[in-house]
């Protein structure tokens, strides 16, 4: 596996410390990638680093805390993992965050204030933050991981549902700067969208024994699919959905 397609790559992970960026921090370090991983919650980005860095022999894993609803802090992570290691061959973006209501007419504009910052105003920066870098690796990925409910929107999802959907057609603006920087040869680096309905862990497995949880994707089968996504011609990715359940 270290001699794959992530084997030397350089990948941050915004939004590293919960069960999805535990998982997808291990999954990278383990194909031999350089992780370089950031939360709000410094103590919690600390222990799912360490989880990663001596679960895998030893693998270069480290930690920022960085206010990524700042874009010159996001900036300056950015220029700070390239001078450090060199390059920069991936972003995933993990940032996440829900409020919902029983009802349309129940909504709360309040829901939809918190949600822009989380899911559309983070990736705005990163994109921002990051492209440049992407571009000038020769496997360059940006990874938004979305929802299901961005394209089938429910009626107590609206907040949610319209800041998912606002932050997949960014990142497709960005895959575009991505195919038009190739040229006739294509894209060498691709921004990309992985979509779940929700996501699951032993966690959720243990405290709902009963549960089905069906149709959720496990954080571990989720970053096994991230990781994968290196493994496929830029070109493949670029633009595209790629769907971890059933299309709505």
């Amino acid at each position: 596996m270290r001699n794959g397609a992530l084997s030397g790559a350089v990948i941050a992970v915004a939004g590293a410390g919960g069960p999805a960026g535990r998982a997808t921090l291990a999954r990278l370090a383990d194909a031999g990638a350089t992780v370089v991983g950031s939360d709000n919650d410094p103590e919690r980005l600390a222990e799912a680093v360490d989880a990663a860095r001596y679960g895998h022999g030893g693998a270069t894993v480290v930690g920022d805390t960085v206010d990524l609803l700042d874009l010159q802090s996001t900036q300056d992570w950015a220029t700070r993992i390239e001078k450090d290691f060199g390059r920069v061959d991936g972003l995933v973006h993990l940032v996440g965050g829900w409020r919902g209501s029983e009802t349309f007419t129940k909504t709360s504009l309040d829901d939809w204030d918190f949600l822009e910052l989380l899911l559309i105003r983070t990736v705005q920066h990163t994109s921002l933050a990051f492209h440049e870098a992407l571009q000038r690796s020769d496997r360059g990925r940006y990874l938004l991981i979305s929802a299901a409910g961005a394209s089938n929107p429910t009626a107590g999802n609206a907040a949610y549902s319209a800041a998912k959907a606002a932050a997949e057609a960014w990142t497709l603006a960005m895959a575009d700067y991505f195919r038009k920087a190739g040229g006739e040869g294509g894209p060498t680096s691709a921004a990309a969208i992985l979509v779940v309905k929700a996501l699951v862990h032993d966690a959720m497995r243990a405290e709902r024994p009963n549960a089905k949880f069906a149709g959720f994707t496990d954080v571990k089968d989720l970053a096994e699919s991230i990781a994968g996504v290196w493994d496929l011609p830029a070109g493949e990715v670029n633009g595209n959905r790629l769907w971890l359940t059933d299309k709505p």
